[in-house]
């Protein structure tokens, strides 16, 4: 590469937040529970970081069939998250996407990869979240309907 500089490069990271919407039944979120360090054993959004030449959506897509099984799902851009030290692991920066599962994703969505387990908690039954995925989701429900998966 003709232009290298030599200062800290941030990691990139797509995480996505996949919504059960049932009629007539509370709302669900789906997590996974983290197999590896940071935060081992911790439940979070599904997700993962950026390989070379990869779009952000691209990312997001791969990630969600890598830890959970699940494909074909419409992702939405929440927000992109840039908070020093929101990682342990170094500076990362994380575009956050949601989605809205079916009844047939339900059945479909499996642990895989570096996910130790996987499931859908209702939204007021969430666990404490690894790196700052409870205040991200926080975020998401204070903005309100406008920015609902569709």
């Amino acid at each position: 590469m003709p232009y290298c500089y030599e200062y800290p490069r941030p990691m990139v990271t797509a995480d996505i937040m996949v919504f059960y919407p049932s009629t007539g039944q509370p709302e669900k979120l789906l997590l996974i529970q983290r197999k590896n360090p940071p935060f081992a054993g911790r439940w979070a959004f599904p997700g993962g970081y950026l390989e070379p030449d990869e779009s952000l959506e691209a990312c997001a897509a791969r990630e969600l069939e890598e830890e959970t099984g699940l494909t074909k799902l419409a992702l939405q851009q929440f927000k992109t998250v840039s908070t020093p030290r929101r990682d342990p692991r170094g500076h990362t920066i994380t575009t956050v996407f949601t989605a809205n599962a079916s009844d047939d994703t339900l059945m479909e969505a499996h642990a895989a990869d570096d996910a130790a387990a996987l499931r859908w908690f209702l939204i007021d039954e969430i666990p404490p979240l690894a790196f700052d995925h409870s205040e991200i989701l926080q975020d998401f429900f204070d903005k309100g309907p406008c920015i609902r998966p569709r």
